[in-house]
């Protein structure tokens, strides 16, 4: 493919079809998501669509991108990559929970389909073998066995064509998915950036590249190294909520909180206006963690009390459950409103690792009141709720819950006037904590075990 038919490809979804000439002052403005060229052996009318569908699929605006798949298969019925790139929706790999069982079956018939396609190239059949491996398989195979089988297979697929700019970009991606929170040295965070760092300067414009950098440095060790990724994926592929939103992760880590509230501001406007409600309350978390931690408290409130407008948000789904149940405690528990802290009460149907923040905000509140016996219930609950995690063999939130869990004891040993005791356990919980990386999803802890 020429380098001009390249450039075309890229660029094309980036402005708007033409409209009648009396229309004009009703002009949108263009969608830019960035430029991406991953050529497919499908007819060539529906080249564009997919480049566009791969893109939003780079900035996890996993709708948009089903539909723009899904409109590719309708066009070309034959187009065995629009089955990749509609499975490869149903796999969050680096949010929470990156794989549900109703995403295994959806994903398990788009790949069926996508092998029943056209693939005429063995470049796709890679493709589609190696996110097979995510979908296929009895229910009860762990989602780190499957992941670990993708990540190898994408190595291989990367390896077989150092030219392949979409092949390395997945493969980094899948190295991200397949990092464990317990390696604090971050190898497989380095290796993905070393992948991207160089395709970063051929493809400035790549919404993938920089997205992916900034989840690769998002952690104390690396995050300086982000900064020159945050400062420019929002000016890529500003037409997707989320990548306004993650230039916020980088600022978080280095403590540039009116960046951070200008990214979340401009990525909440968005998210509402293309009603995604997870996206919003997603900026929303991070815009009120922004507002704490540089002292204005008055509009975190006033964020904290926009949660009420959000209509019949699905605490279900985890992003959503999440930052709806943690918006309201930081508020609370920063401003060591304890008092309040003590009326919270777990939302009703929340994921049982959210319900546990609420758990934790009323021991902890109990527990600084001095109300000892309501706050042992408390964290018999986190107990409960510890197990349950465990016996799902979620073993990264049973941690988490467990770190929540030794805090409110060390507080109710510390009402209890065993200040020993209380250092002691406060000093493991912070120890552990320190040991396990946060997730994306999350900006950090509610309020860090050290602190």
């Amino acid at each position: 493919m020429s380098r001009w038919w390249r450039l075309f490809l890229s660029l094309s979804f980036m402005v708007p079809f033409s409209l009648p000439a009396q229309d004009a002052h009703t002009h949108p403005a263009p969608e830019k998501l960035g430029a991406v060229s991953f050529p497919i052996s499908c007819t060539p009318a529906v080249q564009q669509p997919f480049n566009r569908g791969v893109a939003l699929l780079h900035s996890f605006a996993y709708k948009a991108a089903e539909d723009a798949f899904r409109s590719v298969a309708e066009h070309d019925s034959q187009c065995a990559m629009a089955g990749w790139g509609a499975a490869m929706t149903h796999f969050h790999q680096l949010w929470d929970p990156p794989l549900s069982q109703a995403a295994i079956s959806i994903g398990r018939e788009q790949i069926q389909r996508a092998r029943a396609g056209a693939a005429s190239s063995e470049r796709e059949r890679k493709f589609i073998d190696a996110l097979g491996l995510i979908f296929e398989g009895d229910y009860r195979i762990p989602y780190r066995t499957r992941v670990s089988n993708y990540e190898r297979a994408m190595s291989d697929l990367a390896a077989g064509d150092q030219n392949d700019t979409e092949a390395q970009v997945f493969y980094s991606l899948a190295l991200l998915a397949d990092a464990s929170p317990m390696d604090k040295s971050h190898a497989k965070q380095k290796r993905a950036a070393d992948i991207l760092e160089p395709l970063y300067r051929v493809y400035p414009q790549h919404p993938g590249i920089p997205h992916y950098l900034i989840h690769a440095y998002d952690n104390a060790e690396l995050a300086p190294r982000g900064l020159l990724a945050a400062r420019a994926y929002s000016q890529i592929a500003p037409s997707a909520p989320h990548a306004l939103h993650m230039p916020s992760h980088i600022f978080t880590r280095l403590g540039l909180w009116e960046d951070s509230i200008a990214s979340n501001l401009a990525a909440r406007g968005a998210a509402r206006r293309q009603g995604d409600t997870g996206e919003e309350l997603h900026a929303m978390d991070y815009l009120v963690y922004a507002y704490l931690q540089s002292g204005r408290d008055r509009e975190a409130a006033e964020v904290v009390q926009q949660i009420k407008d959000i209509s019949k948000p699905n605490i279900s789904d985890f992003k959503i459950g999440y930052a709806s149940t943690a918006i309201p405690i930081r508020y609370a528990v920063e401003r060591r409103q304890w008092a309040d802290a003590a009326n919270i009460a777990p939302t009703i149907g929340a994921p049982p690792h959210v319900v546990a923040i609420a758990v934790w905000a009323r021991g902890l509140g109990l527990a600084r009141n001095k109300r000892v016996a309501e706050a042992r219930v408390e964290i018999d609950k986190l107990g409960q709720i510890e197990s349950r995690l465990r016996a799902s063999d979620n073993d990264y939130w049973a941690s988490q819950v467990r770190i929540l869990k030794l805090e409110v004891t060390a507080w109710s040993a510390q009402a209890h006037g065993q200040g020993d005791e209380a250092l002691a356990l406060m000093r493991k919980g912070a120890h552990e904590e320190h040991a396990i990386e946060k997730l994306p999803v999350t900006p950090g802890p509610i309020v860090p075990g050290r602190e």
